[in-house]
C-alpha cells in the first residue's frame, strides 16, 4: 500500500465512526472494502478547500466532498471569525449590545435545505442571529437581505450554474458582497483550524427568525430602481417574454420584478418552473450552453415571442435569445449583454439628462475590449477589475460618497445595473434587457438590430471562451503546470501576429514591446491584489486571456478577435472569419 493510499485510508477511517451518522459510516465503508479505490481516493485525498470564495465541490460523504459535515465546519470557522472581528469592533453594521447577525439562503440544489438548516443550526449555537429565508431564493437577494437588515455576513448554498452533482457555500460580508480580503484569508485560516469536535450544533430557535414575502417585495422595489426609460416599457407593454427560471430560484421573483416594470405579456417554460435539484430538462443547468434553452426556444417559437430569457439554478446570471434579421433565433453571448446594457445606460441616461460626471461602470479584465471603447469615447469613467463581482463590489465600497455606480458585469452571463445588491443580479438584468428590447422597438428595432447598431458605430470583435477541462487531482496539477509553461516560455507570436503587449496579473506587471525591445510597468489593481491570469494583446488586435478558474476543475481561454463589418448585414461572415481563426490561436497556445 502507497504513503498516498495509507493517508487516504486513515483519513476515511475516522468517518467510520461516530459522529457520522448511520448512512455516512456505510458508504465509507463501501468505499473503503472496494478494489478500486480511485472513489475513495478522490473523496478523501485532502479536505474541500474553503476558498476565497467559499466551498463547492460534489456531494457525498469524505473530506474533499459537499456533506453536512464538511458544511458545519466551514459554518463554525466562518462563526469563530464573524465574532472575533466584532470583538474588536471591527463592523460598521452592528449596533451596540446586539448580536452579530448573518442571512441565510439557498437554491433549489439537492440537499440546499438541509445544508442552509445546518448552517444555520451552527451559527445560532454560537450566539448569532439567524434570518434563514423560508425557501429558495435568488443569490442577488440574499446579498440584498444582507444590506436591507444591516448584517454582518450570510452565507448562500448554492452551487450555482455547476452540474447537478455539486453544490457550494458562498461566505458573504456585511455590505452584501462576497468576502475579500483581509477577511477571506482571516475566514479561512479560522476554517482550517476546525475539526468535528469544535462543531457547536443545537443552536437556540429564538435565534433563527424565518424570511420570505416581506424581504421579496423589498427586493421587487429595489430592483424597480434600475428603470431608465418607463415611457418606452408602457408603449411596449405587450413586448412578447419567455422565460425559464431552469427549475431555480427565479421562478416566483422574475415575473413578480417584470410585472412590476410594467410589461404584460410573460410567459414561463411550465416544465421548468418545477423545483428541480436533478435539472431534469436539461443536460447542465448553465446558461452559457445552447442546449439549456432548447425548451424556452421552442415556446417561443410557438408563442411568436419576442425574447426567450433564462436565468440560472440560483439566479444571479441569465441567458438572452432573440431572434436575427431572418427572424432565427440567436443567443446573445455574455459579452454582448454587457455590450447593450453599457451602451444603453450611458447613451438613455444622458439622453434624459440623468448622466452626470461621477457616474461610473466596471467591467472585469476579460470582459470585451468594446466596452472601453464606448465608456472613453462617450467620457464616461471605466474601471477594469478581477473576475467576480466581489471585485465591482469593492470598487462601489471604496468610491462610496465620491463616485455614483451605474452598472458593471463580467462576460460569464452577469451584470449588476445597481448597488442596491452586491453581487450579479439577473431579475433587474433580466428587467433591463427586457426594457432595452422596448426602447428598442420603440424605436424600429429588435435588440439584434440594437446590437448591430453597436458593432457599426464602435467596431466588430468575436468574444469567445475555450474551457480546458482537466478533473481530479491530477487535472489540478496539470493546469498548475500549464501556467508554469506559459511564464517560463513567454509566448510572443498568437495566430500569426506579433505579441505587442502581455499582462501578468500574478506578478502585477504590463509588458510593452517599444522599438523592438520590452518595457515593464506595474499593474495596479484593488487592494494590491494578485491573481493567476496571463493576457496577450497582438498588433492586430488579438486579445487572449488564460485563466485558470477558481471553482471548477478547467482552464479558462478567452479569445478576442475583431473582424471586418462594414454593414450589419455582414455579421454572420465577420463572425465566421472570427471563428475561423480560432484553431490557429488554439495552436499558439498549445491547446
Amino acid at each position: 500500500m502507497s504513503e498516498e493510499l495509507q493517508k487516504v485510508m486513515a483519513a476515511a477511517e475516522v468517518w467510520t465512526r461516530e459522529p457520522y451518522d448511520a448512512e455516512t459510516r456505510a458508504q465509507v465503508k463501501k468505499m473503503m472494502e472496494a478494489e478500486d479505490k480511485t472513489e475513495l481516493i478522490d473523496a478523501f485525498y485532502r479536505t474541500l478547500e474553503f476558498g476565497t470564495g467559499g466551498l463547492r465541490g460534489i456531494m457525498g460523504p469524505g473530506t474533499n466532498r459537499m456533506n453536512k459535515y464538511i458544511v458545519a465546519q466551514a459554518t463554525q470557522g466562518y462563526a469563530n471569525y464573524l465574532l472575533k472581528v466584532a470583538k474588536q469592533n471591527g463592523f460598521k453594521t452592528l449596533k451596540p449590545n446586539t448580536p452579530v447577525s448573518v442571512v441565510v439562503g439557498h437554491d433549489c440544489r439537492n440537499n440546499g435545505r438541509l445544508f442552509a438548516e445546518t448552517v444555520a443550526d451552527v451559527f445560532a449555537a454560537n450566539g448569532i442571529k439567524v434570518y434563514l429565508f423560508e425557501s429558495l431564493r435568488p443569490t442577488p437577494e440574499v446579498s440584498f437581505a444582507i444590506r436591507h437588515l444591516s448584517c454582518q455576513g450570510g452565507v448562500n448554498v448554492t452551487a450555482s450554474h455547476n452540474p447537478k452533482e455539486y453544490n457550494g457555500y458562498k461566505a458573504y460580508w456585511e455590505d452584501g458582497s462576497q468576502v475579500l480580503m483581509p477577511h477571506d484569508k482571516g475566514i479561512i485560516d479560522e476554517v482550517n483550524k476546525v475539526t468535528m469536535a469544535d462543531v457547536k450544533f443545537g443552536g437556540s430557535k429564538d435565534l433563527i427568525e424565518i424570511i420570505g414575502g416581506e424581504m421579496d417585495y423589498d427586493f421587487m422595489e429595489a430592483v424597480k430602481t434600475v428603470m431608465i426609460d418607463q415611457d418606452s416599457i408602457l408603449r411596449q407593454k405587450d413586448l412578447n417574454i419567455v422565460y425559464t427560471p431552469m427549475h431555480g430560484a427565479g421562478r416566483q421573483i422574475v415575473p413578480m420584478c417584470l410585472r412590476s416594470w410594467g410589461f404584460q405579456n410573460i410567459h414561463v417554460v411550465p416544465e421548468q418552473m418545477v423545483i428541480d435539484g436533478n435539472f431534469s430538462t436539461v443536460q447542465s443547468p448553465n446558461p452559457e450552453n445552447a442546449e439549456a434553452m432548447t425548451m424556452g426556444i421552442a415556446l417561443g417559437t410557438k408563442l411568436g415571442a419576442d425574447l426567450v430569457i433564462a436565468s440560472d439554478p440560483d439566479a444571479d446570471r441569465i441567458a438572452i435569445v432573440c431572434r436575427n434579421d431572418k427572424g432565427e433565433w440567436v443567443i446573445i453571448n455574455g459579452n454582448q449583454t454587457n455590450i447593450m446594457y453599457d451602451y444603453y445606460i450611458i447613451n438613455n441616461m444622458k439622453r434624459l439628462g440623468k448622466l452626470r460626471p461621477d457616474m461610473y461602470i466596471v467591467k472585469t479584465i476579460v470582459t470585451s475590449e468594446l466596452i472601453r471603447k464606448i465608456a472613453d469615447r462617450q467620457g464616461v469613467t471605466l474601471t477594469d477589475e478581477y473576475t467576480g463581482f466581489k471585485w465591482i463590489a469593492n470598487r462601489i465600497r471604496e468610491w462610496e460618497g465620491t463616485h455614483t455606480f451605474i452598472g458593471g458585469g463580467e462576460e460569464s452571463f452577469g451584470y449588476m445595473a445597481y448597488d442596491k445588491v452586491r453581487d450579479k443580479c439577473s431579475p433587474s438584468a433580466i428587467c433591463l434587457i427586457c426594457e432595452i428590447a422596448a426602447y428598442a422597438k420603440d424605436n424600429g428595432m429588435t435588440l439584434y438590430e440594437y446590437l448591430m447598431n453597436i458593432y457599426m458605430e464602435y467596431g466588430f470583435q468575436r468574444e469567445t471562451t475555450i474551457n480546458v477541462v482537466r478533473p481530479g487531482k491530477t487535472g489540478a496539477e496539470e493546469i498548475a503546470q500549464m501556467m508554469v509553461n506559459y511564464r517560463k516560455n513567454p509566448i510572443t507570436e498568437i495566430a500569426g501576429e506579433k505579441v505587442i503587449r502581455t499582462k501578468d496579473f500574478q506578478e502585477l506587471v504590463e509588458r510593452n514591446l517599444v522599438n523592438g525591445k520590452w518595457e515593464e510597468k506595474p499593474i495596479v489593481m484593488a487592494l494590491g491584489a494578485k491573481s493567476n491570469v496571463l493576457q496577450y494583446f497582438t498588433e492586430g488586435g488579438l486579445k487572449v486571456s488564460v485563466r485558470p478558474s477558481g471553482t471548477e476543475p478547467k482552464i479558462k481561454f478567452y479569445f478576442e478577435i475583431p473582424a471586418e463589418m462594414k454593414t450589419p448585414a455582414d455579421y454572420e461572415a465577420a463572425t465566421a472569419a472570427a471563428e475561423a481563426r480560432v484553431p490557429a490561436i488554439k495552436a499558439s497556445l498549445g491547446i
